[in-house]
């Protein structure tokens, strides 16, 4: 896989230079392992039993599966989890979650783009429902798509309701956000470009403290700093897939 490290192209000079700065000497199957505690292991090793939403067993729960309870979007193969959103159906994307429960910390994923949709991605994170003020908990995302990577801090962006109602009311009546919202909303989010492939790969998604970082193989890909990324309970991990991906492990790691 070619990675096309930090283009940065909404980070600040400063915050260029700490993420760059972290992508040469973080290690985080390292931080994780000396410093915290795995809390979750899925190796998907056994059959599903029905199309519901607990239908993937071991904990998992879908926020989708019972709009379309006869579209299978979550199947169960060979020790592989194969999900195939029907979003058109569902008129959302297949939302796949599992509880976590923690301050700093983050999941590892094995995944794959299988190649069925030429548009496959890949949106993970972590999600507080508890939380109010913020649409559904959402926090903060790690999104990729076939040709690049965002860090989303959702929790005082897009997500944040207060913001989401001025950004409804401007669509409502097809204004351009105010300049000052505008550029609040561009700190909030880091994308680099990135080129995807059909290949097995090892993905860590980590807080610490008001960075978030993600990596690929080993390699630091992305970093950025918000004030979101430290809220200080990480309830739920959670996928968010439109089309198709593989998901052969998962585990969810807990430092603070």
């Amino acid at each position: 896989m070619k990675v096309f490290l930090f283009a940065t192209l909404l980070l600040s000079p400063l915050a260029a230079l700490q993420s760059a700065d972290i992508a040469t000497t973080r290690n985080d199957a390292t931080w994780l392992r000396e410093k915290g505690q795995m809390i979750f292991h899925d190796a998907f090793e056994r059959e599903e039993d029905g199309n519901l939403a607990k239908a993937i067993g071991n904990g998992w729960n879908s926020a989708t599966a019972d709009r379309v309870p006869q579209i299978k979007m979550a199947d169960l193969d060979e020790g592989i989890l194969k999900i195939a959103s029907a979003t058109k159906e569902a008129k959302h994307a297949a939302h796949i979650h599992h509880e976590a429960g923690f301050t700093y910390g983050g999941a590892v994923v094995r995944f794959r783009f299988p190649g069925f949709n030429p548009a496959e991605s890949l949106q993970l994170g972590f999600v507080d429902r508890e939380l109010k003020g913020v649409h559904a908990g959402h926090l903060c995302y790690g999104i990729l798509s076939q040709t690049s990577i965002t860090l989303i801090d959702h929790k005082t962006g897009v997500m944040n309701l207060e913001i989401r109602k001025k950004r409804e009311e401007a669509q409502a009546r097809k204004e351009k956000l105010p300049a000052e919202l505008e550029a609040l909303l561009k700190t909030k989010q880091v994308v680099v470009p990135w080129k995807a492939d059909h290949e097995w790969h090892e993905l860590f998604l980590v807080t610490e403290g008001d960075e978030m970082r993600l990596s690929i193989d080993g390699k630091v890909i992305a970093s950025h700093y918000s004030e979101g990324f430290a809220h200080p309970m990480k309830r739920w991990f959670s996928f968010l897939v439109p089309s198709t991906v593989w998901i052969d492990d998962v585990k969810i790691w807990k430092v603070k």
